[in-house]
């Protein structure tokens, strides 16, 4: 993998997959993933997702929105939201990711860019929210399994106080109901469709489920 500034966040460098990594043997077909992905893709890790790359834009455009807050980047892949996170001001990161390949890739990501990141290398969703001020889900509604344990947890958040944000390109689990657009940015989604054309992703405020 190479050290490469983002497609469309200068800002942050990332060890990134190109075509002589061979990282796809690393990963098992998905037969519940999004229908517009035609084969397996490479681990999830080694990208920079339009999910993520908006919420990261998102924030580093407004540094408000985290600055002296705890966050909890949740399934954080690369670290690309908790790398832009702390960059922006955070008091505290927590990176929760499961995956032992992008725990080490994370690792490296946040010593590349002189950030101090918390991972958390289990899978939060199964027990209470931590103890942060802001969540922020980058990608996490890719497949309906996923999606279905993510709400869970996300919900218990928003009734703990926690305010939870949402980055997607509009795949076919996304909750659009319970979502309330803040932005849209056009950037790559180079981890959905192995293409580097600019496709537009969206920010959201999650909101309570009523009724």
């Amino acid at each position: 993998m190479r050290l490469a500034p983002v497609p469309s966040l200068p800002e942050i460098r990332l060890y990134l997959a190109h075509a002589g990594s061979g990282l796809r043997r690393l990963l098992e077909p998905d037969d519940d993933s999004d229908e517009s992905w035609p084969e397996p893709q490479p681990p999830y890790w080694a990208y920079a997702w339009a999910g993520g790359t908006v919420l990261a834009r998102y924030i580093l455009d407004r540094p408000s929105i985290v600055a002296g807050k705890r966050v909890l980047d949740l399934g954080a892949g690369s670290g690309l939201v908790g790398i832009a996170a702390a960059k922006a001001g955070a008091r505290a990161v927590i990176a929760a990711e499961i995956d032992r390949n992008g725990v080490a890739a994370l690792r490296l990501n946040a010593e590349a860019n002189g950030v101090a990141i918390q991972i958390r290398a289990e899978d939060v969703t199964a027990g209470p929210p931590p103890a942060v001020d802001l969540v922020l889900a980058g990608d996490v509604f890719y497949a309906r399994d996923v999606g279905q344990r993510m709400m869970p947890f996300l919900d218990r958040c928003l009734a703990a106080g926690i305010d939870v944000l949402v980055g997607d390109p509009g795949r076919a689990w996304l909750p659009r109901p319970r979502l309330c657009l803040l932005d849209e940015y056009q950037v790559p989604d180079v981890g959905g469709n192995g293409g580097s054309e600019p496709r537009s992703s969206a920010v959201f405020a999650l909101v309570a489920e009523t009724g």
